[in-house]
């Protein structure tokens, strides 16, 4: 039976920890203080709040946001930077630390199929994002029960359906407008309820490894997945590709988690989109059509 735990959740206002914190309110007490009640760049107010608290766990899913929709893409190294290290210097005032860590580590440059997680030291990324994970990691190899999910593709209920390829191709077919593929590629697309168990296992249970990839089985092509979406909408909705060919693949090696956690199972694709897609319909009037206009 599961035990009753105290957990912070930061970047509880995001995607990742949105959903996170949803799920782990039905089990256990969970805080997930917004910016203003926690600044995590602030490390007298992290160590104050992580020492008065005395959390079970801590989940580490705030970021400054460095996608295609973010308002300001400067200082991510820095900020994410410190934001890590102002959480791990508390590290005697919590339990167990997971960081919902990225496939970006591997480094865009040289992406290869089913990356292993041994090989995030091979290159040093150039871009922000993936740089202050390469930095990190090495902090996280040398502490106790510190564990680094890397997440590769991940979709679900509240993500930014103007840029996420799933929700934004299931939110053109609602308003049937035709789905549109920059270049076809290969991604590891993790539904986020298949998080929810390997993060309730990594908050339960003491495992052998720093970091694991987080990842389904099998890989799918972009335009296997609008196929997926039109099928499921029911309409004839054009897929729109504006480039031939392939793209780099970006898939990441699952065997380490499977042999964590053998039991584990992942949610069949087309079932997951069928979920997400009744979702936006019963929750269209949070839909903004004009997002869905100008790909980004």
């Amino acid at each position: 039976m599961t035990c009753q735990k105290k957990i912070l959740v930061t970047g509880g206002n995001g995607f990742i920890g949105k959903n996170l914190l949803e799920h782990l309110s039905k089990q256990h007490v969970v805080f997930a203080p917004r910016s203003f009640e926690l600044n995590l760049l602030d490390e007298d107010s992290v160590h104050d709040f992580l020492r008065n608290e005395n959390f079970d766990v801590v989940i580490h899913a705030a970021g400054k946001p460095g996608h295609r929709n973010a308002k300001d893409l400067k200082g991510i190294f820095y900020a994410d930077t410190r934001m890590f290290y102002n959480i791990v210097r508390c590290r005697d005032c919590f339990g167990k630390l997971l960081i919902t860590g990225s496939g970006g580590i591997y480094d865009a440059r040289f992406y290869r199929p089913k990356v292993k997680e041994e090989s995030w030291g091979v290159h040093v990324p150039i871009d922000e994002h993936g740089f202050f994970r390469y930095v990190t990691a090495h902090t996280i190899g040398q502490m106790d029960r510190v564990v680094d999910l890397r997440l590769f593709g991940v979709f679900g209920k509240y993500e930014d359906y103007a840029i996420r390829f799933i929700s934004n191709a299931i939110c053109k077919a609602i308003f049937d407008l035709p789905i549109t593929i920059k270049q076809n590629r290969r991604f590891d697309y993790l539904y986020i309820k298949d998080l929810f168990p390997i993060v309730d296992y990594f908050i339960e249970n003491d495992v052998c490894c720093k970091e694991y990839n987080v990842t389904p089985d099998e890989t799918t092509e972009l335009q296997e997945l609008a196929e997926k979406v039109v099928h499921v909408s029911g309409k004839n909705i054009p897929i729109l590709v504006s480039k031939k060919g392939m793209g780099l693949e970006y898939s990441g090696d699952n065997g380490r988690l499977r042999k964590e956690i053998p039991h584990l199972q992942f949610t069949k694709l087309e079932t997951a989109i069928k979920d997400l897609y009744r979702w936006y319909e019963e929750n269209r009037t949070l839909i903004d059509r004009d997002q869905l206009l100008v790909d980004k």
